[in-house]
């Protein structure tokens, strides 16, 4: 039986001002949420508006589909009701997505994908993300002087980009445990590029707001505006021919022309040729690109196993350390409206950040003490330090068992990526958790053959060293740059309970545990948790979402001696839980929706 189709619709958020040196390296929005326009909703999905509104999941038997846009979902719901796997639609999902939610995933940014395999039981974790040209230098993102250049001065341009991983991830992740046809995972996305599809409301909002950085170069600015040179508004219907043709190249030759053919030519002499800002993109750096499987890292949380994606993602390591630094506290008893609670996540936060910003990085390039960042006994050691009823007054990097040198500096890459996450579960008792980026929104806004690159290079740090010290985030010939995407699976006796991810940049870390200690500790269902106020602490002041959070909560933090920060804070949590039957959340801060049948 086909269940209720939700769509999640979003207020239009944008962030506030940095509040401290920590905070402005993490402090530029990713992008913010915006409503999806009344044109785009169906019927079927006006009747599962209201179900949204009552906060209640969408429950499904046989396979489920979550993600950020409904074109997309409906291209992967599609392809699952026609017997493929997670990983067939999750190829459909993303081509649409590229199109359709362009300043936030696409052809031209990079992936991590977590997967479990419903018949051996096995996790995968692939790494999709871009790497450093060859041509790159640790003073890739320095002035003269040496001093880094402002964020947007290196993001805007060829300088920022890396090699997209997303192509060969999605052909990967086929060949591994796809079952239907390659070239008809792409047929939704060829006809609404060339049939056109409507601007929701959402991506109107981010061309606008983002209007003078996008219309610096030709191929961005004739696509995203009119004429006369006015942002497109919502409801005009806009067609891709370009993305068109580049998936019908996709789709008959796979990802290689993008590699070594035709398209890939056409990117390099894009980004080396920009009349400012160019880059140092070649076409062999394209040629040398691979995915790569990484060893799951999973981390034990009461009686359940969190597993992500390790080294070069921060995601599934920090996140292991908050809840490994929450498990001595009995959470359930306290409950999501104590502030309590929030004190001793909020300081768990802030140790596992500042553990991540001293260890790590692409392990390729850096030794990162994995297990020794996750072991029990370090993690009961970090828990030891929070004191009773107040802020931890000061936060420093551990020292982990390793048997490397611990002698980093202190990483200050911004790492604030315009992203989307998709979650999925079929009927072969698959599951696949992938998030999806080009960084900043619209990423480094240069355009080619109807998709945008990314800027993902500026999640290095722009200093290759502090006080002589060298930071394990660094710009380095081929290297991936540290990030804080973290798709998830969680666990139970080997078995799939949850598949969780968000974006929203180096808050994703935090948005994916306190959802993970929703949902196992305060019994939450999947749409509660992802609908659940966000309060977020990395450095030391306390995020509270504006409007959502009660006053005597914030007021009880502040009293324990938090700085309290209101201000608007947008994920976009896509959620399955997997038991007797399966429940959706999507966030109510998206324009996300949740399928199944």
């Amino acid at each position: 039986m086909r269940t209720n189709q939700i769509m999640i619709v979003a207020m239009a958020l944008m962030l506030s001002c940095p509040v401290n040196a920590q905070e402005a390296a993490d402090g530029v929005a990713p992008e913010a949420a915006t409503e999806l326009g009344e044109a785009a909703i169906s019927n079927e999905v006006s009747l599962a508006i209201k179900a949204k509104q009552e906060n209640v999941p969408v429950v499904a038997h046989d396979w489920m589909i979550a993600a950020a846009n409904p074109h997309a979902v409906e291209a992967g719901a599609s392809i699952l009701r026609a017997g493929g796997t997670a990983a067939d639609a999750a190829v459909a999902v993303q081509a649409v997505l590229g199109l359709v939610e362009p300043q936030s995933s696409g052809l031209g940014g990079g992936a991590f994908l977590v997967w479990y395999d419903g018949q051996s039981g096995e996790i995968t974790t692939l790494d999709g993300r871009e790497t450093a040209p060859l041509a790159a230098t640790p003073q890739l993102f320095q002035d003269q002087d040496g001093e880094p250049l402002g964020f947007y001065n290196a993001v805007v341009g060829g300088r920022s980009v890396g090699v997209p991983g997303t192509p060969a991830l999605l052909e990967d992740a086929h060949a591994r445990w796809g079952q239907m046809g390659w070239a008809g995972l792409f047929d939704d996305a060829i006809r609404l590029a060339e049939g056109g599809f409507d601007i929701s409301p959402r991506m109107a909002a981010m061309v606008a707001g983002d209007a003078k950085r996008l219309a610096r170069y030709e191929g961005a600015r004739e696509y995203f505006f009119s004429d006369d040179g006015i942002p497109l508004e919502a409801g005009h219907r806009l067609s891709n021919p370009a993305y068109a043709e580049t998936l019908r190249i996709l789709a008959a030759q796979g990802s290689a022309p993008f590699y070594v053919g035709e398209i890939a030519a056409d990117i390099v002499r894009t980004v080396t040729e920009l009349p400012d800002n160019p880059g140092v993109l070649s076409e062999v750096d394209l040629s040398i690109y691979r995915v790569k499987e990484r060893a799951a890292v999973c981390s034990e949380y009461r009686e359940f196993q969190i597993c992500g994606m390790g080294p070069p993602s921060s995601g599934a390591l920090s996140v292991g350390q908050i809840l490994g630094v929450l498990q001595p506290f009995d959470l359930a008893s306290l409950g999501p409206d104590s502030a309590e609670s929030w004190r001793l996540i909020g300081d768990a936060t802030r140790l596992a950040f500042a553990d991540r910003g001293r260890y790590i990085a692409d392990t390729d390039f850096v030794p990162v003490p994995v297990q020794g960042l996750i072991d029990p006994e370090y993690l009961k050691s970090r828990a030891a330090l929070l004191p009773e009823g107040m802020a931890l007054p000061n936060v420093l990097p551990g020292k982990p068992e390793f048997d490397h040198t611990l002698n980093w500096a202190d990483d200050d890459a911004m790492e604030l990526p315009s992203t989307s996450h998709i979650s999925i579960f079929d009927s072969y008792g698959n599951a696949l958790s992938m998030t999806t980026t080009i960084e900043n929104a619209f990423g480094s806004r240069v355009m080619v053959r109807g998709f945008l690159l990314n800027n993902e290079l500026t999640d290095f740090s722009f200093r290759s060293h502090v006080d002589g010290i060298p930071v394990a985030n660094r710009v380095e010939p081929g290297k991936r740059p540290r990030s804080s995407m973290a798709p998830t699976i969680v666990l139970k006796d080997g078995r799939p309970v949850l598949i969780v991810g968000s974006p929203g940049g180096s808050r994703i870390i935090p948005y994916v545990a306190k959802t993970i200690v929703a949902y196992l500790d305060w019994n939450m269902d999947v749409q509660q948790a992802a609908a659940l106020p966000h309060l977020v602490n990395r450095f030391g002041v306390y995020d509270v979402e504006a409007g959502k959070v009660s006053p005597s909560l914030a007021g009880a933090l502040a009293e324990m001696g938090y700085e309290i920060n209101q201000r608007d804070l947008n994920s976009g949590l896509h959620i399955i839980s997997i038991g007797e039957h399966l429940e959706g959340g999507a966030d109510p801060r998206r324009e996300g929706v949740v399928l199944g049948e």
